[in-house]
């Protein structure tokens, strides 16, 4: 596991989560939001238990 901080896109508060390192390739999760519990898509890459390409959206239809 390895714990990534990015900014909300809803509530732009500094929240993080812990990502699954334990397989190599592409992941695209859905986490709520720990402030403001909006969702958001997180996707990443792996490669040698490392995380080395993380982004993060907010999902259209879940603005204020």
């Amino acid at each position: 596991m390895e714990e990534k901080f990015f900014t909300c896109p809803y509530c732009l508060q500094r929240v993080s989560v812990l990502l699954d390192t334990g397989f190599e390739g592409e992941m695209s999760i859905v986490d709520d939001c720990e402030v403001c519990c909006r969702p958001i898509e997180i996707s990443y890459e792996v490669d040698s238990n490392r995380v080395y390409h993380f982004t993060y959206h907010a999902i259209d239809g879940n603005a204020f």
